[in-house]
């Protein structure tokens, strides 16, 4: 199982800034499009760190290892990076599925556009800063590898079709990332697709997370639904 994660602080250029760290209670499947851990595997732990908006480290690998070390991390696991403040992570749990997603839409794009002048990463944001959608999903159930890969799509067109319903032009950001992670015992789960068992309510927890964290400040008010909570170290859902 993957606990709750702790909300942690650590000291980097003079500020103090928040990431998340989850520990699973024993190694599971991890299927994530995360540069430190991403692809298939088995993983132990997963942090979601806040950065500045003005990062600019071209290391970022070599940065979550030494955040894994700090933290007091072994093993293999999956490393995130975001310029939201993770301590707003949004949490759901649907038939047993748990997701938390930090999410951050300053600037949403269209997957499929013209090509730019300049990479979608560094292309000038008008003032705005650059968002990250970052969605970890724990599935109580093991997928098959088949399955993972589909789980991630499910999940990625879950949290298009919350972007949609929020009223933004696109599909997500140029640095989004998802996580989903399973155990490695028990009977495997052929399909990971939105009407599938697992499939459906992982859609469903990651459209209302998703969701709720995007609209939070929509016409400038907190949007706040049961549920939602804000993690920190000995504290759960609200």
């Amino acid at each position: 199982m993957l606990n709750e994660p702790s909300l942690c602080t650590r000291r980097e250029d003079g500020r103090n800034l928040p990431a998340l760290v989850w520990r699973a209670e024993q190694p599971l499947l991890s299927v994530s499009s995360a540069a430190f851990g991403g692809g298939l595997g088995v993983r132990t732990w997963v942090v979601n760190a806040t950065v500045p908006m003005s990062y600019d480290r071209d290391d970022p690998v070599a940065h979550l290892a030494e955040l894994a070390e700090r933290f007091g991390l072994d093993g293999p696991g999956v490393g995130l990076l975001t310029g939201v403040d993770v301590a707003k992570v949004v949490a759901r749990t649907d038939t047993g599925v748990r997701v938390w997603a930090t999410v951050g839409l300053g600037v949403p794009i269209w997957a499929a556009a013209p090509p730019e002048p300049t990479p979608a990463e560094i292309a000038p944001t008008g003032g705005h800063p650059v968002g990250t959608v970052n969605t970890v999903v724990y599935v109580p159930a093991r997928l098959g590898p088949a399955a993972l890969v589909n789980a991630v799509a499910t999940a990625t067109e879950a949290k298009a079709q919350a972007i949609a319903e929020l009223g933004m032009p696109g599909t997500g950001t140029p640095t989004d990332a998802v996580t989903v992670l399973c155990p490695t015992d028990g009977p495997e789960a052929p399909y990971g697709g939105p009407r599938s068992t697992w499939g459906a309510p992982l859609a469903r927890a990651v459209h209302r997370a998703v969701l709720v964290g995007g609209g939070r400040h929509r016409r400038g008010r907190p949007v706040e639904e049961p549920g939602d909570w804000v993690s920190s170290a000995g504290q759960g859902p609200r």
